[in-house]
């Protein structure tokens, strides 16, 4: 997966105006520590966590997908489209990185570097754009239940959610964009664990003052305004279940409360490292990982485990395939 989108940024370069081209080919990761008895510590972590990323969100697809019920809800249908999107995510920076905890120099080439800022923005603005849909579906489930299945039906479903992939490719593309132009003749070390735009355009060797304000203008103003809608579209909906009788009220915020987690999740890393240009701080590596690694995770968990329809589907598959696994001993 590195290997292929790195090819694929190495042709974007060679676009590249010559009067910006320049003397560095790549980038030198501090990454989260310099100790190398804590890198192995944190190997053993993180690869815990990158399988429960790649299990976690296959398993969600999977029962999904193998449950007709579930496939024919549009909350589950965006469901399966946010676990894919998660465990790409979680293939964007985590490998690297793990890599990097078992040797002494962690460098990265200049494409492999526009490979991950593309690829992470794609994901995560397509994510962001999907958690907004997804808002949208349960305001709709919940405040004009009689007309749920007419209004989401699998045409519009379709539609949003083709959205949600444009819209992440646009702001990623302009991302890209913001990098590629700028001037870098060292020094090339980069304090994360990965490449992302705050840290790179800090490296150019130019005034970033604009660029800063753009980066601001797209991916911090893009976060705190999604961020902002969702949590005005949930409180319609907790407004809204004040009405109604107990049981499907608790149902409902059940739903409710487990998007919201993951919104939090979401938004607030991104909102305090994208809203705020000109300086750094020590926690931004902290809020790093919680946005490629620990969001990706923990999303299979929160919507599994707070979820009665997913974890009777998951049971279901779960018989089905020691049915079939039995049946085929026999």
């Amino acid at each position: 997966f590195n290997t292929s989108i790195t090819s694929i940024c190495s042709l974007v370069i060679t676009w590249v105006p010559m009067e910006v081209a320049n003397n560095v080919t790549e980038f030198v990761l501090l990454g989260l520590s310099s100790s190398w008895e804590l890198q192995l510590f944190l190997f053993l972590t993180f690869s815990l966590f990158y399988m429960t990323v790649v299990l976690g969100n296959l398993l969600i697809m999977v029962t999904v997908r193998a449950d007709a019920h579930l496939l024919q809800s549009p909350m589950y249908y965006f469901l399966g489209h946010l676990s894919f999107i998660d465990l790409c995510l979680g293939c964007v920076t985590v490998p690297k990185m793990l890599r990097d905890f078992l040797q002494r120099g962690k460098i990265i080439s200049f494409s492999g570097c526009l490979a991950q800022i593309y690829f992470l923005h794609f994901l995560g603005a397509s994510e962001m754009f999907l958690l907004t849909v997804m808002a949208y579906d349960r305001y709709v489930a919940i405040c004009n239940p009689l007309h749920y299945l007419t209004v989401m039906n699998r045409q519009l479903c379709f539609q949003l959610v083709f959205a949600c992939w444009c819209g992440g490719f646009i702001h990623s593309i302009t991302q890209v964009m913001l990098v590629i132009q700028l001037p870098f003749c060292g020094p090339n070390e980069l304090d994360n664990f990965y490449c992302d735009v705050p840290q790179v355009i800090k490296l150019a060797c130019m005034d970033t003052y604009v660029v800063e304000v753009l980066m601001v203008s797209n991916s911090g103003l893009l976060s705190l305004i999604c961020f902002l809608v969702l949590l005005f579209s949930y409180g319609i909906i907790l407004t809204t279940l004040r009405t109604r009788f107990r049981q499907c009220r608790s149902k409902a915020l059940s739903t409710c409360a487990s998007h919201l987690t993951v919104v939090s999740l979401i938004f607030v890393p991104c909102v305090f490292i994208y809203l705020r240009p000109f300086c750094s701080f020590s926690v931004d590596k902290v809020f790093s990982v919680f946005y490629t690694v620990i969001t990706p995770m923990l999303n299979p968990l929160i919507y599994t485990l707070r979820n009665a329809d997913m974890k009777t589907a998951m049971k279901k598959l779960r018989k089905k395939y020691a049915a079939s696994f039995f049946h085929s001993k026999g």
